[in-house]
């Protein structure tokens, strides 16, 4: 992926114009509830490129994901693509009453492969009943078809994939009935398994455990086609992405595209940065010059024109238009000169807590979750003490009970076995690690639903807060944001998630690992 201006803003990527490009986007303009999100988009997708987009919650990924898959007209502009489609949004929704099953959602993942075999055996059952050319050129064809698919591998490559992210493989279980992580496994294993030309992932690593985050990343390393990811996730993206498109505000407006990966874009974002600051500051000291002219043009006219005792009426008058005149220029000039840089993008903000270090907040003794009877437990006896200003990781595969601990931790769920006491009154914070289906009450994106959760339970200054997953859904910019408040608060801080740079991050915290 190259890109025509690499230290410069920028919209358009890989200069390849050949009819292998899976997708071409030009001059794309996206708004939402009259707000232009983007404007000005030129992307061209050729086989390998994996762009990564990133930019904070509410500036525009997913929608931008929405109309590259075709399922929201763009405002402006035109968009192609070329060969298969995989999609993984954010959410896969659905209603208690919804009957499709696991099997119906895979078998539909998977149509294309499983198409392509069938006009196959057609072809070759045609062939095998005639010479013809039109015969030989239908088998010829789709034979092409199946091998470009390698579509013979398709049913053992989800096989594969349903079993390294941890999805359930009980094609008649109901989607209504399994929780919001699962059914995003299993489509996202089926996506995987398709191995569609042109993959758009919006936060494909959300609900995969170490493993099943090991196993993404391998297969996108191995796509030959074009993705565009939309990710939080630090560590995938600097092991995958050809280029990045980032969409958090320039000193112009325009998103920034930066070829090569994750290392390059950080050092040219810095090098934006740095010029649009001073720009800015050149800007605000100008401004302030002028403002300056002004009032002292003004002063000028109230006092600084009065002539001295015995000058000629004549005179005063012929002097006043002068004055008044200079002082309209300068009030004019100031007006023209408008302060045109954008806000930087918001940060969480985390109020100050009055937990006091070491105060006890929170004991639980030995606790267990138990399933039906001959299951494994839900959560294996645990037992965890918590003062102020703790720091406590939780991690562990899925399954192993990160989140039973949490919701036990916050009395949110009693445990089968053991204790759990509060102490001195200690105020107790739970994020959970979804939100549930969008309601009138959930608006906007994933992403913005999540800061406006993490900004309501920071409201509320918890001696203690139990984090679940808390980056699902975050920009980088608003991650980073979230750890350095995390750092800085005298709250204790229980944080269960797989997010590898957010492990990185946070190494020097003690560790509660669960199902190890």
């Amino acid at each position: 992926m190259t890109s025509h201006h690499t230290d410069s803003t920028s919209t358009s990527t890989s200069t390849s114009t050949t009819a292998t490009a899976h997708l071409r986007a030009r001059d794309l303009q996206l708004a939402r509830g009259g707000r232009v999100l983007l404007r000005g988009v030129d992307l061209t997708l050729a086989p390998g490129d994996r762009l990564a987009v990133v930019g904070e919650n509410g500036r525009g990924k997913t929608t931008l994901l929405e109309a590259l898959s075709g399922e929201l007209e763009p405002d402006a502009g035109t968009i192609e693509r070329h060969g298969g489609l995989g999609v993984v949004r954010q959410e896969l929704t659905v209603q208690e009453d919804d009957a499709r099953t696991i099997g119906s959602l895979l078998d539909e993942l998977l149509a294309r492969p499983l198409g392509v075999l069938r006009d196959l055996d057609e072809a070759a059952a045609a062939l095998g009943e005639g010479t013809g050319s039109a015969a030989a050129q239908r088998y010829d064809d789709a034979l092409a078809a199946a091998t470009a698919l390698d579509a013979w591998d398709g049913p053992r490559r989800l096989e594969v994939a349903l079993k390294e992210v941890g999805a359930l493989t009980d094609r008649e279980r109901r989607l209504a009935t399994m929780s919001v992580g699962q059914r995003y496994r299993v489509r996202l294993a089926g996506v995987i398994a398709a191995r569609d030309e042109l993959l758009l992932l919006d936060e494909p690593t959300n609900h995969l455990d170490t493993r099943g985050l090991a196993h993404l990343t391998r297969a996108l390393r191995e796509h030959t086609g074009a993705a565009a990811i939309v990710s939080h996730d630090r560590t995938l993206l600097a092991e995958v992405a050809t280029g990045v498109l980032d969409l958090d505000p320039t000193s112009d407006g325009s998103p920034l595209l930066i070829s090569g990966g994750l290392e390059q874009w950080e050092q040219t974002r810095r090098r934006h940065r740095a010029a649009w600051e001073d720009a800015h500051r050149a800007q605000q000291q100008e401004h302030q010059r002028r403002l300056s002219q002004a009032e002292a043009a003004r002063s000028r006219l109230s006092t600084g024109w009065r002539p001295d005792k015995g000058t000629g009426r004549h005179q005063r008058q012929s002097r006043a238009p002068g004055v008044v005149r200079a002082m309209n220029e300068r009030i004019e000039q100031l007006q023209q000169h408008r302060l045109e840089v954008p806000p930087p993008p918001p940060r969480l903000p985390l109020p100050l807590s009055d937990t006091r270090a070491g105060a006890p907040l929170l004991r639980a003794e030995q606790v267990r979750v138990d399933r039906g009877p001959g299951e494994r437990a839900r959560l294996v006896e645990t037992s965890v003490r918590l003062e102020g200003g703790d720091r406590l990781l939780v991690v562990g595969p899925n399954g192993a009970g990160k989140t039973t601990l949490l919701r036990v931790l916050a009395g949110e769920l009693s445990p089968s076995t053991g204790t759990v006491r509060r102490l001195g009154r200690a105020r107790l914070g739970l994020l959970e690690q979804e939100d549930g289906q969008p309601t009138a009450d959930h608006r906007g994106s994933p992403g913005e639903r999540r800061r406006r959760d993490l900004t309501a339970l920071f409201s509320q200054r918890p001696d203690l807060m139990l984090l679940d997953e808390p980056t699902n859904h975050l920009g980088i910019s608003g991650v980073d944001n979230l750890l350095a408040a995390l750092e800085e608060t005298a709250s204790a801080v229980v944080l269960a998630t797989h997010d590898r740079s957010v492990l990185a991050a946070l190494a020097h915290w003690p560790r509660l690992e669960l199902g190890g």
